[in-house]
């Protein structure tokens, strides 16, 4: 494997953690795009409100208390540490959406690997998908076949 090809990886790995699905839709927080991007959150936090009509609710939205909470939970955040707000969390069309408002060349080389990232995500849950049909399939076929061996075996 060529470093490139490690790197990318490692790459890959790290925006893959920061993915969390919440409210059942697969997001990524405010903090860990800051991040990301080489940006404060405060800064990605004012560029999104100053664009705020960018940013429909199925592309944004602000955790409630009981998530924000429960994540804290999740991820061994203690209470006096971190953002002491909600954090805003971003859907696949909401982080497209923010490289239109984060416009330097990290966030957009950033932006491009995350996507990427969400591209295979979805890949590997139709591919995930098309499995269980075709295992449901197969376990229907070997229920009819069993009762048919069954038979074999009353009759031999």
């Amino acid at each position: 494997m060529a470093n490139k090809d490690l790197k990318l990886l490692i790459e890959e790995g790290k925006i893959l953690n920061k993915i969390y699905t919440i409210r059942r839709e697969k997001v990524m927080l405010d903090q860990d795009l800051a991040v990301l991007y080489g940006v404060e959150t405060k800064q990605l936090k004012r560029q999104v409100k100053r664009n705020i009509e960018r940013f429909p609710r199925d592309f944004m939205f602000t955790l409630s208390v009981k998530e924000f909470e429960n994540l804290r939970s999740q991820t061994g955040t203690s209470s006096w540490g971190g953002s002491r707000y909600r954090p805003m969390a971003f859907s696949e069309q909401g982080v497209a959406m923010l490289s239109s408002i984060l416009t330097s060349k990290t966030a957009i080389e950033v932006n491009i690997s995350i996507i990427r990232v969400f591209t295979k995500l979805r890949q590997h849950a139709l591919t995930h998908k098309e499995i269980l049909i075709q295992l449901a399939r197969l376990e229907r076929e070997v229920k009819g076949n069993s009762k048919d061996i069954e038979n074999i075996f009353i009759v031999l």
